[in-house]
């Protein structure tokens, strides 16, 4: 067999709203975007969605909007892909890592122990569409002594009035929190739309606004509209229609937004997520779970409990005792078989740029832990039951090969020479 990890849903569903598109002659921002955005509120009940051209142009654009500069902190996971990182760099100021749960969430006592009188925001993970503790981390910015120490530097950090709570629900579009969707627990969330995620628009993302008073949705929603367009007051669509060709420049923004032909895509999947999509990741996740159950060696993620549901992103599986190297044998094992797997993160401390930057892997142990031990499995509506059953039998049969390698080296260690 030849099993891909993560290949993008395209059907003729999919098609058609790509060739509608084309047929229309307008391909860049416009009614195909508008139409994404109404069905991302639709599916999350979020206030406003904003649609750029990536996570992280999303994640770029929220903290400058909340004006974090140079000298400022943002809290977040050292367990995340770098992207996390890199959009808090992009904004001059400090990303201030902490350690994960067992669950690969961020740890909220030490959220609480890494703020500062500097920190402006926190940036959750919500790793393979597993929400973050959103309760426990909203204790937390919403504390009276936090609040007191939050020192705003900008009208809408004065507006809020504490720290900022950012969902990076790059994978847990759909994900439940309290039996509502997972991205109401936090001021913002923002959602990838890369090609391997659950909705996909080939390249994109979302900002999902859900912010307490005295914030206006509607008026910060035309700023980010906006600030993704140049800072310019009107779009080529607007102008299209006839509103006149002259426009403005407000401000210095970005050129971040999303086209239509990308929004084509996710339109075409969102429409069939809650229905179809959704739940085959989900029966495919609970396969997984029932073959792996009775392995005494795995470490099962963790789907649903009583306050939360994942999206089923991914299937991270993990394994017990197991060393860096061994994992990698495993995952070599599978790549000869024909099965595609993968490992979700490497904990950024690891890589050469944070580790110039002072950043050291030995400061978060259970990240490095997770890691080790972690082999992503193929998870999509495409898997057929005689894949996954492959996939399984593969899976049992690279570590029982693991297993017995290491006895037969302990055993040879033994034998005198």
């Amino acid at each position: 067999m030849n099993i891909p990890f993560s290949p993008p849903f395209i059907d003729q569903a999919v098609i058609d709203q790509v060739v509608d598109t084309l047929k229309s002659n307008w391909i860049t921002t416009g009614p195909k975007v508008k139409a994404l955005e109404q069905e991302i509120v639709k599916l999350t009940g979020t206030q406003a969605a904003v649609c750029v051209n990536s996570w992280t142009s999303g994640a770029i654009l929220t903290l400058k909007w909340f004006g974090i500069k140079e000298g400022d902190e943002v809290i977040l996971p050292a367990y995340t892909y770098s992207a996390t990182a890199l959009s808090v760099l992009h904004c001059g100021a400090t990303p201030v890592m902490v350690d994960i749960k067992d669950d690969f969430t961020i740890d909220p006592e030490e959220v609480r122990k890494a703020i500062t009188t500097r920190t402006k925001a926190i940036l959750a993970v919500d790793i393979a569409g597993w929400p973050c503790d959103y309760n426990a981390l909203a204790e937390i910015v919403n504390d009276p002594l936090i609040k007191e120490e939050f020192v705003p530097a900008s009208n809408t950090q004065r507006m809020l009035g504490r720290i900022l709570l950012i969902a990076d629900a790059a994978h847990s579009i759909g994900a439940k929190y309290d039996e509502r969707a997972a991205a109401l627990k936090s001021d913002i969330a923002i959602f990838s739309f890369h090609a391997v995620k659950n909705i996909t628009t080939a390249e994109g993302g979302c900002i999902c606004l859900n912010l307490p008073e005295p914030f206006n949705t509607a008026a910060e929603y035309s700023f980010l509209k906006v600030f993704s367009l140049n800072g310019q007051n009107k779009d080529a669509f607007a102008k299209s229609m006839g509103t006149g060709w002259r426009y403005d420049i407000l401000f210095q923004g970005y050129k971040m937004n999303m086209p239509d032909l990308c929004a084509a895509v996710g339109l075409a999947q969102l429409l069939q997520y809650g229905d179809k999509l959704l739940p085959s990741r989900k029966a495919i996740a609970l396969k997984y779970l029932n073959a792996f159950i009775n392995c005494p060696w795995a470490i099962l993620p963790t789907l649903q409990d009583e306050r939360r549901e994942s999206s089923y992103h991914l299937f991270p599986l993990r394994i017990k005792g197991i060393t860096e190297a061994k994992r990698d044998h495993i995952i070599d094992y599978l790549a000869k078989a024909g099965i595609n797997v993968n490992v979700h993160f490497i904990p950024m401390p690891m890589f050469t740029l944070f580790k110039s930057l002072g950043y050291d892997i030995k400061n978060y142990p259970n990240a490095y832990k997770q890691y080790a031990a972690e082999i992503s499995l193929p998870i999509y509506p495409q898997l057929t039951d005689a894949e996954i059953d492959f996939i399984v039998e593969s899976m049992i049969e690279a570590v029982q090969l693991e297993v017995e390698m290491e006895k037969s080296v302990q055993m040879a260690a033994q034998i005198p020479a």
